[in-house]
């Protein structure tokens, strides 16, 4: 990751804060059915009251598979970093194979507008990240990528958050839900927790869940069951709506990096 800022501009009106929420939570129902009201598969019965959404799972229905575990078919970056390894997609760099600037491994298989993403990662040093909507810039040299990221860092003072590689820099830190306008730089509407305490929920050196949701302009990112950040970017001019997906390898110390089921759905 690289770090900018733009400027600060005016305060947001608290009707933008409510619109934002509105587009991206759906209020709880005030009424908990009854057994006799549920039937099978906890749906109400004729004539019964709401029931409450089903529980968090891991379903991938309607997702299609970017990763066959054996190959790095649709995908293109440095093989010098980047490998099929144990069913996973490995990027690693070494003291005697250092990266002199951040690489990327870019899928290829189209440039997702609005969409799920969701993958399992682990990492054991320095920093990395998940790029989505992102674009290629060719003059700061191949497998360059600029974009929204899922953060990543092995310390996790940064996992959780969304950034922006090459461009506007920290969008939401975790436990924050921001807005940005025109121009401004974000500005905090409201937490979705303490960030510390957040933490507790990222596994260290284990294995970690990352599920992206990009609808429209507002963007939310979840890590082990946890919403970790939300932004809802109406930066016209600085955002963008669709893009390449892509994983950054960072310079740095020598790091690996492992992913696994990965699942995309269009929406």
């Amino acid at each position: 990751m690289s770090v900018r800022f733009g400027k600060t501009r005016q305060l947001l009106t608290s009707a933008v804060a409510i619109a934002g929420l509105c587009c991206v939570w759906s209020w709880a129902f005030q009424a908990t059915p009854s057994t006799a009201q549920q039937g099978a598969g906890g749906t109400a019965r004729k004539g019964g009251g709401p029931v409450r959404p089903d529980p968090l799972s891991d379903d991938t229905t309607g997702f299609q598979s970017l990763f066959d575990g054996k190959t790095l078919d649709g995908w293109d970056g440095d093989s010098s970093f980047w490998r099929a390894e144990g069913g996973s997609i490995v990027g690693e760099s070494t003291a005697g194979k250092p990266l002199k600037s951040n690489t990327f491994l870019i899928w290829r298989g189209g440039k997702p507008k609005d969409f799920e993403l969701k993958l399992e990662y682990r990492i054991n040093s320095t920093n990395s990240g998940i790029q989505y909507r992102s674009s290629e810039l060719p003059d700061a040299g191949k497998w360059v990528l600029r974009g929204y990221q899922a953060d990543i860092d092995a310390e996790n003072s940064y996992t959780g958050q969304i950034y922006e590689e090459r461009g506007r820099g920290f969008l939401a830190l975790r436990g924050q839900f921001t807005h940005i306008a025109a121009g401004n730089r974000p500005r905090v509407q409201g937490s979705l927790g303490d960030g510390e305490a957040l933490k507790q929920h990222i596994q260290g050196a284990g294995w970690n869940k990352l599920h992206v949701i990009a609808r429209g302009n507002v963007l939310t990112q979840i890590l082990n069951g946890q919403v970790m950040s939300m932004v809802i970017d109406d930066d016209v001019k600085s955002r963008a709506m669709e893009g390449l997906l892509g994983i950054q390898l960072h310079v740095g110390p020598p790091m690996r990096i492992e992913l696994r089921n990965l699942w995309l759905k269009n929406l």
